[in-house]
């Protein structure tokens, strides 16, 4: 298939082209390679991709990936901004794509307390050129990143799609949330397959540097100390990076369909009599972050300074996933330990940073 990443320079978007390449797909990957975070490391994640596609990649870390496949797809790359909407437009129009996996975003719950107008222009303006795209050139399922911060005030975990998410304490999630109910709306009225995956704390080589693990890893190495919030104790599920690609391209695979025993009296809040679903990827085992941490001193072989704090706004106390929807609709459930996860980010860390 030819199937539109959006987001390829970025944390999840660069690892689910790789993978998709790695079986054969033809992979065009969208960016605006922003200054949100470091910009040269979204570049050298490109470079990586276009290495596999061209059959040259030996980063060091993961030398088994260019064995995945004997037959690797073609991927081409767009500096676009989702906003832009006559470049997207034509994007759409010159692609004819087969499939999208939508995963650009404005990122970050803290972020977006004092920068909400980049949320709305990529998290809802951006998504809305998305589902235009898609309604108007054919394309047979689009896949997108929502968030576990669409639970926002939801107290009751493990959180299910069962209940309901309409209460967020974030904007970010609140942007997430909107998106879901956009995608309902499009599914609806044109019958265009989309599903929805709430993400929980996502993490690995090639992470994020606004992220807890990646700035930890840093502090603790250049020996500055580290701030935890909510003194410690809250929990997150943390989902190790090959778990959420590995469930994104299931769900990518298994088109959404409409329910047709769906109640409107009794409404199911993950699915619709539209081809519209919304699954969990958490690993199903919260963590609490000072064993993190503990797990991130012992692969450094160094102690942390630690500066404890109360919880920040936009945060919850605890995350945990309940994936029996994503299990039963695909049969991928995601297992990776979170020490085995650490430890691979810790030995790409050092290797890409020569730290």
């Amino acid at each position: 298939m030819k199937i539109l990443v959006t987001g390829a320079a970025g944390f999840i978007g660069s690892h689910v082209a790789l993978y998709l390449l790695a079986r054969g797909d033809d992979v065009v990957g969208l960016d605006n390679l922003n200054d949100y975070y470091d910009p040269n490391l979204k570049r050298a994640r490109l470079e990586r991709i276009k290495a596999f596609s061209e059959c040259t990649l030996d980063d060091g870390i993961y030398p088994e990936i260019c064995a995945r496949s004997a037959h690797r797809g073609h991927f081409t790359f767009h500096k676009i901004d989702l906003a832009d909407r006559p470049a997207m437009a034509d994007l759409f129009a010159a692609e004819g794509f087969d499939r999208v996996v939508h995963l650009a975003a404005q990122a970050g719950v803290r972020y977006s307390i004092d920068n909400p107008f980049a949320y709305v222009d990529s998290n809802i303006t951006g998504f809305l050129t998305v589902l235009e795209g898609c309604r108007h050139h054919g394309v047979g399922h689009l896949v997108y990143a929502s968030t576990s911060s669409a639970y926002g005030a939801n107290t009751h975990i493990p959180f299910s799609v069962s209940e309901p998410a309409d209460h967020p304490v974030a904007f970010y999630g609140a942007t997430k949330r909107a998106n879901e109910l956009m995608a309902h709306s499009y599914s609806h009225l044109f019958g265009l397959p989309t599903t929805g995956l709430r993400f929980f704390t996502v993490y690995g080589p090639w992470g994020r540097p606004d992220m807890a693990l990646f700035k930890f890893t840093k502090a603790i190495l250049d020996d500055q100390p580290i701030e935890v919030f909510n003194y410690g104790h809250h929990k997150r599920d943390f989902t190790y990076i090959d778990d959420i690609v590995q469930g994104v391209v299931a769900a990518l695979d298994h088109v959404a369909e409409g329910d047709p025993d769906w109640d409107s009296e009794k409404p199911a809040p993950d699915r619709s009599k539209a081809p519209w679903r919304i699954f969990n990827i958490g690993n199903e085992q919260p963590v609490e972050l000072m064993h993190y941490i503990g797990l991130l001193e012992e692969q450094l072989g160094k102690k942390a300074e630690k500066i404890l704090l109360p919880l920040q706004p936009g945060d919850v106390p605890d995350t945990y996933a309940d994936v029996s929807s994503l299990v039963e609709a695909t049969g991928y459930r995601p297992d990776t330990p979170v020490d085995e996860g650490v430890r691979r980010f810790v030995a790409w860390y050092r290797a890409y940073y020569n730290a």
